[in-house]
């Protein structure tokens, strides 16, 4: 689990050194001049362990940039994570390893897949997410970056076999029901995602088709379950209109029909509101005898 990392503000450190460097050569001027021989003999001793000291405590300084974090190790063991921005010091000989904390999103190839119903759909997804934990990203998997590519290939493939691409009218979510698919991708993928660090945001559908080898066959069981319903329509608008001519001319008494020419009156009127041409009129004149 992610924790925090010792650090103090760099500027501070950086002036406590410059401060410490500026004593030890009034000192050492000082000293060659009380003592030229002493100070001959043991003067690069003392220069050798001051530059040994300030290079352990520069090897503690290091600048760390908006929406970044640092995982710090001493010697393989972790001691914590830095995620302010700025000039900062900590522990020296200490490896820092830079982490990018911003939002980040790709698209997942796309895949051919069967559905729930075997038909085979080409299907991709496009992935928005975060690193919320910079230790599990780190140390909990070899690459954080391609563990969620991967991860989102297997939930995409998962959630398409699961579901329908259409449904036909059925009390079923298909894949094109972009809005409960997506959500449910989503909270797959954060399962997978967290032993990550990472944290989904969110995830959506970004292509779906039938594969080339049936888009021709389902574009014309599309087509006929589209004429199906649009002829539905028209006959339950029909029937409504000849039950409510029938009535009107009942109510009015404007012409008593008998069955026989009620259902030549109903047929007529089926035909001229189902038909998909324009209707011509026929005059009856009666019948001319010679």
């Amino acid at each position: 689990m992610e924790r925090k990392a010792f650090r103090v503000p760099g500027f501070w450190v950086l002036l406590v050194l410059v401060a410490a460097f500026g004593a030890y050569a009034w000192y050492a001027v000082r000293w060659i001049n009380t003592d030229p021989d002493e100070a001959e003999t043991y003067i690069g001793f003392t220069f050798a362990a001051v530059a040994i000291v300030g290079a352990l405590m520069a090897s503690g300084f290091f600048i760390l940039n908006p929406n970044e974090a640092r995982v710090v190790q001493f010697f393989g063991h972790y001691v914590g994570s830095i995620k302010r921005a700025g000039f900062h010091w900590t522990w020296p000989l200490t490896t820092k390893k830079r982490l990018s904390l911003r939002v980040r999103n790709f698209e997942s190839n796309r895949l051919k897949v069967s559905d729930a119903d075997g038909n085979p759909v080409d299907i991709a997804a496009v992935v928005v997410y975060q690193v919320v934990d910079s230790a599990r990203a780190v140390f909990g998997v070899d690459d954080h970056v391609q563990y969620v590519a991967i991860q989102a290939e297997a939930a995409v493939r998962h959630m398409a076999t699961n579901h329908p691409y259409e449904s036909h009218g059925e009390d079923r979510i298909s894949l094109r029901d972009s809005d409960q698919v997506s959500a449910e991708l989503t909270v797959e993928l954060r399962e997978r995602a967290r032993l990550a660090g990472v944290e989904v945001i969110e995830s959506r559908i970004t292509h779906l088709a039938y594969a080339p080898e049936i888009a021709q066959v389902m574009l014309q069981r599309q087509q006929a379950n589209a004429v199906v319903a649009a002829r539905t329509r028209i006959v339950d608008g029909a029937v409504g209109m000849v039950h409510m001519a029938l009535d009107r001319l009942r109510e009015e008494g404007v012409i008593d029909l008998d069955e026989d020419r009620k259902a030549q009156m109903v047929s007529n009127l089926l035909v001229v509101l189902c038909g998909d041409r324009a209707t011509q009129p026929v005059v009856n004149t009666g019948t001319l005898y010679g």
